[in-house]
């Protein structure tokens, strides 16, 4: 098996699994625990390392404990410029220290061959890729998830509604019978003072509670709110929405600033649920 290596175990997270395991139990075990009244069909978690950003996505994690989807698919922005719109990895499966999860390559066939067929984009490849914001939540995946499951994972370089509406879409078409998780990685405003950045965050939140995928992409076009990851969410509502997902909770927001007591150039982190209602 052709597996990708980790280019971040060991600085982003804890590199041995003992350690790893214990670090995120805590995150989880910590976390507010929430009533969902409905069924959790995506989650929207952030993605800096886990000392900063750990026990904001713990909150939407621990949702999914006990779940047991057949696949789980992770939509993160691609944080270096490539030519293609849209990425996936080369490899057969991604490794933690907490093991392997394959790429389920069926779907991710399906998906490139849809891609091009209606909307002509291409869906790129890489290898020995360095990018943090995908392979962060794997491990909160393997001690949140019980039953063996694979992966799909999809990097968004262009962060536009055109690309976010068409990857979700298909995502929502070809998942139909499937049992499954949709997951966006995504930070929130990135070196303002905390309290402009809770201002901006705040209007990305929003643009979130009201299901608006629409408005994720306008909030930052227009300067009022800012995420790295907007592609990605906007991405998971449209999945989620055609999966008969109706309603999104937002669970947690912090900043960098209430880790480390530094308030002057904070990044915010957020975390939320998607479900249909009961």
């Amino acid at each position: 098996m052709d597996i990708r290596p980790s280019p971040i175990a060991g600085t982003w997270y804890p590199g041995d699994a003992e350690s790893l395991a214990i670090s995120i139990d805590q995150y989880l075990h910590e976390a507010e625990p929430r009533d969902i009244k409905g069924q959790i069909v995506g989650l929207i978690v952030p993605h800096a390392g886990h000392r900063y950003s750990g026990s904001v996505a713990a909150h939407a994690f621990r949702l999914i404990q006990g779940h047991q989807p057949e696949v789980v698919v992770v939509l993160s922005p691609l944080h270096m410029y490539t030519d293609e719109a849209i990425l996936t990895s080369d490899h057969d499966a991604y490794e933690t220290p907490l093991g392997i999860i394959p790429i389920d390559q069926d779907l991710v066939t399906k998906l490139e061959s849809t891609l091009n067929q209606v909307h002509g984009l291409k869906l790129g490849r890489l290898r020995n890729d360095r990018e943090h914001s995908l392979e962060i939540e794997l491990p909160f995946l393997q001690r949140s998830i019980e039953k063996a499951h694979t992966l799909v994972p999809i990097m968004l370089r262009e962060q536009s509604s055109r690309v976010g509406q068409a990857i979700g879409e298909i995502l929502g078409t070809l998942l139909q019978d499937r049992k499954c998780i949709i997951i966006a990685s995504s930070d929130l405003s990135h070196f303002y003072p905390q309290e402009v950045a809770r201002r901006l965050d705040r209007e990305v939140l929003k643009h979130l509670e009201h299901f608006d995928p629409e408005g994720l992409i306008k909030v930052e076009e227009q300067g009022r709110g800012f995420a790295c990851g907007r592609g990605a969410m906007a991405a998971a509502l449209w999945a989620t929405r055609a999966l008969g997902a109706d309603r999104v909770e937002v669970l947690k927001h912090a900043t960098s600033g209430d880790v480390t007591g530094d308030f002057d150039s904070v990044v915010g982190y957020g975390s939320a649920v998607i479900y249909r209602q009961n």
